[in-house]
């Protein structure tokens, strides 16, 4: 961990020891008088890390999006393996996926929003004030957090358990306009011949992932704009270009097609609808007031 970011942790530790007693509520306010800069400060950390590799900001919205549906949004997925925890991190969603741990520390929430917005995608008035949980959850990590081989159906039974619309499960999807996934998650499809896969399409992702590849090669989610959040996720879907099954299972003739042709055509209404999602999974059982604690380390108890 560089000193930058041990410094990060140091600002966010203090900041919210001064402020546990006054603050029980999530608030966009919640370090202005205390740490008035403490917006600017991560906004320049996270720029900084994705100007240095731009797969970055997908890498920390997916973070955000995997703590936050498994136990709320409580740091949970940040702890380490000790004789008293099983990580997170080691769950089958997780391992070797998801990464930028370092960059973020206890400002994660705050982050995915800078990071959207650095990709030209929309921002948001984030809610500050979050404690960190004690535990982590292994087994709730492997399953409550929705699959790239899932059906539609599945899909959005597990973001109603979360408190997220069908409409929010569609717009957090087009997270998938940025980003890189592992070919072993796609390859049955590209090869599968179906009817639901643009042919030309699959023959153009088998070249990066041939059938004999075990080297977990990575593929663009998105071909055309594969740095920019923005709405081309949606336009792929209708040319059955979707990368994963759990993509193209959106447009499929259920109740979803609508939602994805409406994102397609305006991409004001996805990036609404975006920032909203996002809102709302940042509400995801947060810890505050005196519940949780405040590590001094993001990856362990104190």
């Amino acid at each position: 961990m560089t000193s930058s970011n041990n410094s990060f942790v140091a600002i966010f530790s203090l900041l919210l020891l001064s402020t546990m007693q006054c603050h029980a509520q999530l608030s966009s306010t919640f370090y202005d008088r205390t740490c008035p800069n403490a917006l600017t400060t991560i906004r320049t950390s996270i720029r900084q890390a994705i100007s240095r590799e731009r797969r970055m900001a997908a890498s920390l919205i997916r973070l955000h999006f995997h703590d936050c549906f498994v136990q709320g949004c409580d740091a949970s997925l940040l702890l380490d393996e000790t004789p008293t925890i099983v990580s997170e991190k080691t769950a089958l969603p997780n391992l070797g996926s998801v990464r930028g741990f370092g960059i973020i520390e206890d400002a994660k929430r705050v982050a995915a929003r800078d990071a959207s917005s650095l990709v030209g995608g929309p921002s948001w008035t984030v809610k500050l004030g979050r404690r960190d949980s004690t535990t982590a959850s292994h087994t709730l990590a492997e399953t409550d957090l929705p699959g790239p081989f899932d059906p539609l159906s599945r899909l959005i039974s597990g973001f109603a358990n979360k408190g997220l619309s069908t409409r929010d499960m569609v717009a957090l999807s087009g997270s998938h306009s940025i980003g890189q996934a592992q070919c072993f998650l796609f390859r049955d499809r590209i090869y599968s011949n179906g009817t639901d896969i643009d042919a030309g399409f699959a023959s153009t992702r088998r070249r990066q992932c041939p059938q004999e590849d075990q080297n977990g090669n990575l593929a663009p989610l998105d071909l055309v704009t594969p740095n920019q959040l923005d709405n081309n996720y949606f336009k792929n879907l209708r040319q059955r270009k979707g990368l994963l099954q759990s993509d193209q299972v959106l447009l499929s003739g259920g109740s979803t097609d609508d939602i994805v042709l409406e994102y397609s055509n305006s991409p004001r209404a996805f990036a609404s609808d975006f920032a909203t999602a996002m809102i709302k999974m940042g509400d995801i059982s947060p810890l505050t007031g005196q519940n949780g604690i405040i590590r001094t380390v993001c990856g362990a108890i104190n």
